[in-house]
C-alpha cells in the first residue's frame, strides 16, 4: 500500500486554503485547482494519521457523480486529467494525478445545501428532542434509521470554525435571497432523487447528502465534492433493518475506534493503528466499486 499524502507541496503555486481534506490552490483569475489528500478528520480534528489513497478515491467518486448528473446541473469541473492541465503542474504530477481537479473559480453561496431521506445522525437526535429535523414536523413514532414519508430540505450555514450550523429555510432566504433558495432546493432534491436511484441499483441506500453551489456568470454550479462518502451517509441495503444506527460506507469507523481509546477530542488528534487504517481503506474502497462499478483507482478516464 502506498505511503499516505498528508500535504501537497507545489513550488511557488498561491494556495489559497488547506482545509481538512482538501488544498487549493490558485491558478489564475478564472482557474483553481483542487487537490484531496489522504487526510482524515474526526470530530473537527485531522487525525495524525492519513487514509492511502483516500483523496484518489474521493477525486474519482466526485468526478463519477459530476459526469452522472450533468444532464441535471452543470458544474464546476474543467479537467481532472494531468494531460490536460497547463505546463506549471506538469513537474508535480506524482501528487496530483487521480486526486485533483482543475475547476472554475465560482462564487459560492455561504450555504451547505442538506437533504435527508432518512432519521439518522444529528436528525435523529434533533427528532427525539422535538418531534422535528430542523424545524420541520414528522410523524410521531417514527424510528431511528427509518425512510421518512418524503425527503426533507435542512440547509446549513457554512461556519469557518466547527461544526455548521443548521438553519431554516427562511433563513436561507434571508442569506441568499428568494428565488436562488428556491433554485438550490429544486435542485438538491433533483440531485438527490437521480443519484439515490442510482445508488439503488447497486445495493446502497442513500440516507443523506449536502451539496454546495456556486455561481458564475449567471449560472449556477455544482460544486467542491459531491456524494463522497464523507459528505453523504450510503447503508448497505441488503442489511437495513430501521430501529438502530445501520452499517455506513464513511468515518464512523474510525469515530467508534477514537471513542474506544477514550480520547478528550482535543488537540492533538491521536494517530490511528495500521488496522484500522487498512480497514478505513477498504470500506472507502468498497463505496468506490460499488457506487462507480470500477474496480481500480488505476483508470482515472471514463465512467462504466
Amino acid at each position: 500500500m502506498n505511503e499516505a499524502l498528508l500535504q501537497t507541496d507545489l513550488g511557488g503555486l498561491p494556495l489559497t486554503a488547506r482545509g481538512k481534506v482538501r488544498d487549493i490552490y490558485a491558478l489564475d483569475e478564472r482557474q483553481l485547482l483542487f487537490v484531496a489528500t489522504d487526510r482524515i478528520s474526526a470530530f473537527d480534528h485531522v487525525l495524525g494519521s492519513g487514509i492511502p489513497d483516500k483523496g484518489k478515491i474521493l477525486t474519482q467518486i466526485s468526478r463519477f457523480w459530476f459526469e452522472f448528473l450533468g444532464d441535471i446541473v452543470p458544474n464546476h469541473v474543467i479537467s481532472s486529467e494531468m494531460k490536460d492541465y497547463p505546463a506549471v503542474l506538469q513537474p508535480f504530477a506524482a501528487q496530483l494525478e487521480g486526486r485533483s481537479m482543475v475547476v472554475k473559480r465560482a462564487e459560492m453561496f455561504p450555504v451547505e445545501c442538506v437533504v435527508r431521506g432518512y432519521l439518522s445522525g444529528s436528525g435523529w437526535k434533533d427528532y427525539q428532542k422535538t418531534g422535528g429535523v430542523c424545524g420541520i414536523k414528522l410523524p410521531a413514532g417514527l424510528r431511528e434509521s427509518e425512510r421518512l414519508p418524503e425527503p426533507i430540505f435542512t440547509p446549513a450555514a457554512k461556519n469557518n470554525v466547527g461544526h455548521d450550523e443548521n438553519i431554516s429555510f427562511e433563513k436561507m432566504v434571508h442569506t441568499i435571497g428568494q428565488k436562488p433558495a428556491e433554485a438550490l432546493r429544486e435542485l438538491t432534491f433533483a440531485v438527490y432523487e437521480k443519484a439515490s436511484r442510482h445508488a439503488a441499483s447497486r445495493g446502497l441506500i442513500l440516507a443523506d447528502t449536502k451539496f454546495e453551489f456556486g455561481l458564475l456568470d449567471g449560472e449556477i454550479l455544482l460544486a467542491d465534492e459531491v456524494l463522497t462518502p464523507d459528505s453523504s451517509r450510503y447503508w448497505p441495503a441488503a442489511a437495513y433493518s430501521p430501529g438502530g444506527a445501520q452499517p455506513s460506507f464513511d468515518k464512523q469507523y474510525v469515530r467508534d475506534y477514537l471513542e474506544s481509546i477514550r480520547w478528550n477530542k482535543q488537540a492533538p488528534a491521536p494517530s490511528l493503528p495500521d488496522e484500522v487504517i487498512v480497514r478505513t481503506r477498504e470500506k472507502y474502497m468498497e463505496a468506490f466499486h460499488l457506487i462507480t462499478g470500477r474496480t481500480s483507482l488505476g483508470n482515472t478516464s471514463g465512467q462504466q
